[in-house]
């Protein structure tokens, strides 16, 4: 089995060591190979998402992503900054479904910006269409405003616009999930205001027809918003559009203590998959060996599951993360009193004696 290693910018690198680390101690025959992408992709090739980069994340049966960005790259052409290449390889390897469990450990209630009766026993699931919506829409760009009160300026605009296919294959992605936990799915949308999620409320509304033991409830997203910080335990799964799930997933990042816990998923039609963790590149802290490992030993785990069916060897590095935090081990952005800081390579090293245990 080959997996790309792309570690890309600021933190990147350092989370994704520790990762490879667990993965070469799995005792499976595993073909590693590794490029450059982001603004390590631009520094080596003039471009985020080299053609190299992309032909190994093609040929490979799974990928290991870290993180892309840096400030000193926000000078660049929006086409060369290296959030491309991450919009980059969701659109040449058709990853359009994104899954993001928010998962609080026991051991991390007092981490949370919450109340523990609220947070505490918190395991949700958002799925978050990957490929559509406004990130991709077109027509966008800058332009003479054609009307209105500012008819003549400059306006910048982009296109939000879902096809009746892409709804219906996030759905139906969704309902089998919900079907393989609680049987509960809320849909967020904005049909209130937007044509285009009034649309996405009647596709989703008849693919339920599909699971009829799946309980479905739709809500406006910034009701969602608000029922994430007030009940959020009262959600299973959730699927939404692209860029109403990137602002939620952030959100609900934070019910667990630190998005630095937080692992994903984005796979494509035959569950090929990128996995990453929810965070971003962090280059303020690059380098200080601070930065939290476990989002992307666990999106290791979930690679395990999703691409590569090994979910008995999935199961061993979630236990041992589990028993990282019993031991009262925490990076900084977990730490609280009474527990003990680590740094990024000595939180992978403790996961790798806990595997081995």
């Amino acid at each position: 089995m080959k997996i790309a290693i792309l570690p890309g910018d600021g933190i990147g690198p350092e989370i994704v060591d520790q990762a490879v680390k667990v993965l070469n101690a799995l005792d499976e025959k595993f073909e590693l190979e590794t490029a450059p992408v982001g603004g390590a992709g631009y520094a080596a090739h003039g471009h985020p998402l080299p053609e190299g980069t992309l032909a190994l994340a093609k040929a490979a049966d799974a990928i290991l992503f870290g993180a892309v960005g840096d400030f000193k790259y926000d000078t660049l052409e929006r086409a060369l900054r290296p959030e491309q290449a991450i919009l980059g390889l969701r659109k040449h390897l058709g990853l359009f479904a994104n899954l993001r469990p928010a998962i609080l450990y026991p051991e991390l209630a007092g981490a949370s910006t919450l109340k523990p009766e609220v947070v505490s026993g918190l395991d949700i699931l958002i799925i978050r269409e990957l490929t559509g919506d406004i990130y991709f829409g077109q027509p966008r760009g800058v332009r003479e405003c054609p009307d209105g009160a500012f008819k003549g300026q400059r306006e910048g605009f982009d296109t939000m616009r879902y096809a009746e296919g892409e709804i219906r294959r996030i759905a139906h992605v969704a309902f089998q999930a919900a079907q393989k936990r609680d049987k509960r799915l809320t849909s967020v949308d904005k049909a209130n205001v937007l044509e285009t999620f009034q649309f996405w409320r009647d596709i989703v509304t008849d693919v339920h027809k599909e699971y009829p033991d799946v309980a479905l409830d739709h809500m406006y997203v910034d009701n969602a918003a608000m029922q994430l910080v007030r009940a959020p335990k009262r959600f299973d799964v959730l699927v939404t559009g692209n860029m109403f799930g990137d602002i939620l997933s952030d959100q609900a990042s934070m019910l667990t203590g630190s998005i630095g816990m937080l692992p994903s998923a984005s796979l494509d039609a035959n569950n090929k998959g990128l996995y990453e963790p929810s965070h971003g590149s962090a280059p303020d802290i690059a380098g200080k060996g601070v930065a939290n490992p476990l989002a992307t030993i666990l999106s290791a785990a979930m690679m395990l599951r999703y691409s590569l069916g090994r979910p008995e060897q999935a199961d061993r590095i979630e236990n041992a993360v589990k028993a990282v935090l019993k031991q009262g081990l925490r990076t900084p952005d977990i730490y609280e009193e009474g527990t003990t800081k680590v740094g990024t390579s000595q939180m992978g090293d403790a996961v790798l004696k806990a595997l081995a245990q």
